[in-house]
């Protein structure tokens, strides 16, 4: 049973929500997370309320951060062990 669910809210065409992406995917297998990613464009009210901050991550359906992922503090909020820097 995966322990968290994790949402990239990206854009088409994003080269900050393709890295985001890319980092997650990574991170799912070694952490154990559900990841889904959604296109902000592809309703109104996301839209609206996170268009001007893509790529968003959402844990469990509270927003994380936004623009870049910081693994660190990613791994903390998952309550996972934080690699040494």
């Amino acid at each position: 049973m995966l322990d968290h669910q994790v949402t990239l809210l990206t854009r088409t065409g994003c080269h900050l929500c393709e890295t985001a992406e890319d980092a997650l995917v990574r991170l799912s297998a070694e952490l154990g997370f559900e990841l889904t990613t959604v296109d902000v464009d592809s309703e109104l009210t996301l839209a609206n309320e996170y268009g001007d901050r893509v790529p968003v991550i959402l844990i469990d359906g509270a927003e994380h951060g936004y623009w870049r992922l910081e693994e660190q503090r990613f791994r903390a909020a998952l309550g996972k062990p934080v690699k040494p820097s």
